[in-house]
């Protein structure tokens, strides 16, 4: 096996997908590989396939053919649940956290999860002190301290979307796929969510998900560009922005690249 076999977390290998009735397939035979510790963005415009591609790799869709690997072994048929458990953890375009209960309880049940701690959460007086610690260390890593007491639903929607970075990094995940993370947040508390990709630990594989080329530029060290359901160019960002064939999908939204921070 290579260095880079070894060092290859996700592979998608020849993925395809038709939705029931579609007049043409919504992926066909992409192919991608994502190296541990590395940044890359996914971008293409709207019916893409971007988020086709993510629900194929978590579970949420069945692919019509090709396979899905983490770490060299075939997961394409595992179901959600032991994906995350096996390191694929996931951010949605729209939040899908527990409005009705604190930023801290959200925390303690997603490392209650991960530690197999979750039947000890019928026992009324029972938190355990594992857990807790563990679960303030990603509120202190995603500077959440101030808001670990209030109810998920009272916060501004930027920091929602921190805790739900913070909810998938306690997972402990060796692939975060990050699904738009900036999409709904106002300007004005953007800045929240690009500090905290900015900081994302630099061990795990990060697939970013996005229609916004400034945000993948700002962060990928690799650039794939799908199109139609298929690879359009895949590099590093510096080849994407100069590509011709890119400039012409994007034409008018200011292609430029601007190199990343992560991994």
């Amino acid at each position: 096996m290579s260095g880079d076999d070894r060092e290859c977390v996700l592979e998608a290998r020849g993925l395809s997908f038709s939705h029931p009735g579609g007049a043409r397939p919504a992926l066909t035979e992409l192919s991608l590989r994502v190296r541990r510790g590395s940044f890359v963005g996914l971008l293409g415009p709207n019916g893409a396939g971007k988020t086709t591609f993510v629900n194929l790799i978590t579970g949420a869709l069945t692919p019509s053919g090709g396979k899905v690997l983490l770490q060299g072994h075939d997961i394409t048929d595992l179901a959600q649940a032991d994906r995350v458990k096996r390191g694929i953890a996931r951010t949605f375009q729209i939040n899908t956290l527990f409005l009705g209960l604190t930023v801290f309880d959200n925390l303690y049940l997603a490392v209650s999860e991960r530690m197999g701690a979750t039947r000890d959460l019928i026992r009324p007086a029972g938190r355990r002190r594992d857990v807790v610690a563990e679960a303030l260390r990603f509120i202190d890593m995603l500077e959440l301290e101030s808001d670990a007491g209030r109810l998920v639903r009272e916060l501004p929607y930027g920091r929602q979307r921190l805790v739900e970075i913070a909810i998938a990094l306690a997972l402990e995940p060796k692939v975060l796929l990050l699904d738009e993370p900036a999409a709904g947040v106002p300007s004005a508390e953007s800045h929240l969510i690009l500090d905290a990709i900015a900081a994302l630990p630099e061990d795990i594989a990060v697939l970013i998900i996005e229609h916004d080329m400034d945000v993948v530029f700002r962060f990928a060290r690799e650039i794939t560009v799908l199109v139609q359901g298929g690879i359009l160019a895949s590099g590093p960002p510096d080849e994407i922005a100069a590509n011709p064939e890119v400039r012409s999908v994007y034409l008018g939204e200011g292609i430029h690249g601007s190199g990343g921070g992560h991994g």
